[in-house]
Protein backbone atom coordinates (compact mmCIF):
# COMPACT_ATOMS: atom_id res chain seq x y z
CA UNK A 1 0.00 0.00 0.00
CA UNK A 2 1.27 3.48 -0.68
CA UNK A 3 1.90 6.15 1.80
CA UNK A 4 -1.14 8.34 0.09
CA UNK A 5 -3.20 5.13 0.28
CA UNK A 6 -2.64 4.43 4.11
CA UNK A 7 -3.28 8.02 4.92
CA UNK A 8 -6.56 7.95 2.89
CA UNK A 9 -7.87 5.29 4.81
CA UNK A 10 -6.46 5.80 8.39
CA UNK A 11 -9.95 7.95 9.98
CA UNK A 12 -9.49 11.54 10.78
CA UNK A 13 -9.19 12.40 14.22
CA UNK A 14 -12.47 13.40 16.36
CA UNK A 15 -13.63 17.22 16.45
CA UNK A 16 -13.60 17.92 20.25
CA UNK A 17 -14.25 21.36 20.30
CA UNK A 18 -15.43 23.59 17.92
CA UNK A 19 -16.20 26.91 18.19
CA UNK A 20 -17.37 29.08 15.55
CA UNK A 21 -17.48 32.76 15.35
CA UNK A 22 -17.89 32.75 19.19
CA UNK A 23 -17.42 35.50 21.03
CA UNK A 24 -16.87 35.90 25.12
CA UNK A 25 -17.25 38.66 27.21
CA UNK A 26 -16.12 39.42 31.11
CA UNK A 27 -18.15 41.17 33.06
CA UNK A 28 -19.64 43.62 30.44
CA UNK A 29 -16.23 43.70 28.71
CA UNK A 30 -15.79 41.80 25.35
CA UNK A 31 -12.40 39.70 25.38
CA UNK A 32 -12.87 37.02 22.65
CA UNK A 33 -14.39 38.22 19.31
CA UNK A 34 -15.80 35.78 16.75
CA UNK A 35 -12.98 33.26 17.68
CA UNK A 36 -13.44 30.30 15.33
CA UNK A 37 -11.55 27.16 16.69
CA UNK A 38 -11.34 23.45 16.24
CA UNK A 39 -9.64 20.80 18.39
CA UNK A 40 -9.32 17.41 17.41
CA UNK A 41 -8.29 14.59 19.30
CA UNK A 42 -4.59 14.11 20.18
CA UNK A 43 -3.27 17.08 19.53
CA UNK A 44 -0.75 18.91 21.69
CA UNK A 45 -1.74 22.85 21.71
CA UNK A 46 -0.35 25.94 23.18
CA UNK A 47 -1.86 29.26 23.50
CA UNK A 48 0.60 32.03 23.57
CA UNK A 49 -0.21 35.58 23.90
CA UNK A 50 0.36 38.90 26.25
CA UNK A 51 -1.52 39.16 29.89
CA UNK A 52 -4.83 39.90 29.13
CA UNK A 53 -4.90 38.44 25.65
CA UNK A 54 -7.93 36.17 26.46
CA UNK A 55 -5.95 32.80 27.18
CA UNK A 56 -7.76 31.98 30.30
CA UNK A 57 -11.11 33.46 29.11
CA UNK A 58 -10.87 30.63 26.32
CA UNK A 59 -9.79 28.11 28.57
CA UNK A 60 -12.79 28.67 30.46
CA UNK A 61 -14.85 29.12 27.78
CA UNK A 62 -13.64 25.06 26.49
CA UNK A 63 -14.14 23.90 29.53
CA UNK A 64 -17.21 24.93 29.78
CA UNK A 65 -18.29 22.53 26.83
CA UNK A 66 -16.47 19.38 27.86
CA UNK A 67 -16.51 19.66 32.08
CA UNK A 68 -17.73 16.08 31.89
CA UNK A 69 -14.54 14.35 30.39
CA UNK A 70 -12.07 17.35 31.26
CA UNK A 71 -9.78 17.65 34.11
CA UNK A 72 -8.65 21.66 34.46
CA UNK A 73 -5.32 23.08 36.16
CA UNK A 74 -6.25 26.52 37.29
CA UNK A 75 -3.68 29.32 36.93
CA UNK A 76 -4.14 30.20 40.79
CA UNK A 77 -4.16 26.57 41.85
CA UNK A 78 -7.89 26.60 43.18
CA UNK A 79 -7.06 24.26 46.31
CA UNK A 80 -8.62 24.22 50.09
CA UNK A 81 -5.41 25.39 51.97
CA UNK A 82 -6.94 23.86 55.15
CA UNK A 83 -6.61 20.00 53.46
CA UNK A 84 -3.68 18.38 53.15
CA UNK A 85 -1.97 17.38 49.28
CA UNK A 86 -3.15 13.80 49.88
CA UNK A 87 -7.02 15.60 49.67
CA UNK A 88 -6.93 18.26 47.44
CA UNK A 89 -5.54 16.04 44.77
CA UNK A 90 -8.50 13.32 46.08
CA UNK A 91 -11.05 16.36 45.54
CA UNK A 92 -10.03 15.86 41.38
CA UNK A 93 -12.77 12.34 41.54
CA UNK A 94 -15.14 13.83 44.39
CA UNK A 95 -17.73 13.86 41.91
CA UNK A 96 -17.64 10.16 41.08
CA UNK A 97 -17.14 8.74 44.53
CA UNK A 98 -19.90 7.64 46.73
CA UNK A 99 -20.36 10.25 49.71
CA UNK A 100 -19.69 7.47 51.84
CA UNK A 101 -16.27 6.96 50.58
CA UNK A 102 -15.19 10.52 50.33
CA UNK A 103 -16.18 11.03 54.00
CA UNK A 104 -14.17 8.04 54.89
CA UNK A 105 -11.26 9.22 52.88
CA UNK A 106 -11.74 12.57 54.88
CA UNK A 107 -11.22 10.79 57.80
CA UNK A 108 -8.92 8.14 57.07
CA UNK A 109 -7.15 8.28 53.27
CA UNK A 110 -7.92 4.78 52.22
CA UNK A 111 -5.31 2.04 50.88
CA UNK A 112 -6.80 1.61 47.55
CA UNK A 113 -6.63 6.06 47.00
CA UNK A 114 -2.99 6.05 48.54
CA UNK A 115 -1.74 3.66 45.89
CA UNK A 116 -3.25 5.73 43.35
CA UNK A 117 -2.34 9.29 45.21
CA UNK A 118 1.47 8.20 46.25
CA UNK A 119 2.54 7.62 42.87
CA UNK A 120 2.02 10.91 41.20
CA UNK A 121 2.79 13.09 44.16
CA UNK A 122 6.18 10.86 43.66
CA UNK A 123 6.52 11.63 39.97
CA UNK A 124 6.42 15.68 41.42
CA UNK A 125 8.61 15.62 43.68
CA UNK A 126 5.80 15.50 46.97
CA UNK A 127 6.02 12.71 48.48
CA UNK A 128 7.04 13.92 51.99
CA UNK A 129 4.06 16.33 51.38
CA UNK A 130 1.53 13.77 50.84
CA UNK A 131 -0.41 14.67 54.43
CA UNK A 132 1.13 18.36 54.86
CA UNK A 133 -1.78 20.97 54.91
CA UNK A 134 -1.48 22.70 51.70
CA UNK A 135 -1.63 25.89 52.84
CA UNK A 136 2.01 25.58 54.38
CA UNK A 137 3.37 24.77 51.01
CA UNK A 138 5.35 26.87 48.69
CA UNK A 139 3.66 28.71 46.17
CA UNK A 140 5.50 25.62 43.61
CA UNK A 141 4.58 23.22 45.51
CA UNK A 142 0.84 24.28 45.35
CA UNK A 143 1.44 24.23 42.05
CA UNK A 144 2.33 21.13 41.46
CA UNK A 145 -0.48 19.61 44.21
CA UNK A 146 -2.75 21.27 41.35
CA UNK A 147 -0.97 19.63 38.76
CA UNK A 148 -1.57 16.39 40.63
CA UNK A 149 -5.23 17.10 41.04
CA UNK A 150 -6.21 17.24 37.46
CA UNK A 151 -3.50 14.14 36.62
CA UNK A 152 -5.60 12.38 39.01
CA UNK A 153 -8.66 12.61 37.96
CA UNK A 154 -8.10 12.41 34.33
CA UNK A 155 -10.20 12.43 31.40
CA UNK A 156 -10.54 12.45 27.38
CA UNK A 157 -8.57 16.25 27.33
CA UNK A 158 -6.26 18.18 30.31
CA UNK A 159 -6.71 22.25 30.02
CA UNK A 160 -3.86 23.87 32.00
CA UNK A 161 -3.56 27.82 32.81
CA UNK A 162 0.01 28.65 33.18
CA UNK A 163 0.81 25.69 35.39
CA UNK A 164 4.37 26.13 35.31
CA UNK A 165 4.27 30.04 36.55
CA UNK A 166 5.30 29.33 40.03
CA UNK A 167 7.73 26.32 39.40
CA UNK A 168 11.59 27.34 38.51
CA UNK A 169 12.90 26.60 34.85
CA UNK A 170 14.13 23.25 35.34
CA UNK A 171 11.02 21.79 37.25
CA UNK A 172 9.15 23.55 35.21
CA UNK A 173 10.23 21.50 32.00
CA UNK A 174 9.45 18.21 33.68
CA UNK A 175 5.98 19.11 34.96
CA UNK A 176 5.09 20.55 31.50
CA UNK A 177 6.29 17.23 30.16
CA UNK A 178 3.87 15.32 32.34
CA UNK A 179 1.16 17.28 31.53
CA UNK A 180 1.40 16.59 27.43
CA UNK A 181 1.97 13.11 28.40
CA UNK A 182 -1.37 13.20 31.03
CA UNK A 183 -3.63 12.77 28.63
CA UNK A 184 -4.02 12.29 24.70
CA UNK A 185 -5.64 15.49 24.39
CA UNK A 186 -3.73 18.66 26.03
CA UNK A 187 -4.34 22.66 25.57
CA UNK A 188 -1.99 24.72 27.46
CA UNK A 189 -1.47 28.63 28.20
CA UNK A 190 2.08 29.31 28.65
CA UNK A 191 3.84 32.51 29.54
CA UNK A 192 7.05 31.05 28.09
CA UNK A 193 7.48 30.71 24.10
CA UNK A 194 10.20 28.41 24.02
CA UNK A 195 8.30 26.10 26.17
CA UNK A 196 5.84 26.28 23.65
CA UNK A 197 7.90 25.65 20.67
CA UNK A 198 9.38 22.64 22.61
CA UNK A 199 6.38 20.77 23.34
CA UNK A 200 3.15 21.49 21.98
CA UNK A 201 2.46 20.20 18.17
CA UNK A 202 -0.07 23.58 17.46
CA UNK A 203 0.36 26.86 18.48
CA UNK A 204 -2.38 29.17 19.36
CA UNK A 205 -1.51 32.79 19.32
CA UNK A 206 -3.68 35.44 20.73
CA UNK A 207 -3.64 39.10 20.93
Amino acid sequence: MTYAAARARSPVPEVLLDLDRVSVAYGQSPVLKEISLQIREGEKVALVGPSGAGKTTLLHKLYQLRSQDTSFIHQHFALVPQLSAFHNIYIGRLDSKPLLYNLLNLLKPQKAELERIGPILEKLGLSEKIFERVGALSGGQQQRVAVGRAMYRGGRMLLADEPVSSIDVHQGEAIIQMIMDAEPTVICSLHSVDFALRYAQRIIGLR
